[in-house]
């Protein structure tokens, strides 16, 4: 583990993302540096194509939603 220094304007961002995604502010900045790693790591996916790996990996059941 260690200190990661970001600018007050990235942080001031992390922090109130933070709150509306019901994270904690580390969590927040963990998860939108993993996300772009995955991105970098796969620059021909969306964002969503990227969402849907991560949650069949984790095993997590993809369903279509409609409205009805």
């Amino acid at each position: 583990m260690g200190i990661v220094k970001i600018n007050d304007e990235l942080h001031e961002d992390i922090r109130r993302t933070s709150t509306v995604m019901v994270r904690s502010i580390n969590a927040q900045a963990e998860y939108w540096i993993k996300i772009g790693k995955l991105a970098e790591d796969n620059p021909n996916k969306t964002f969503v194509e990227i969402m849907q790996e991560q949650k069949r990996l984790a095993d997590i059941e993809l369903r279509v939603v409609t409205s009805a």
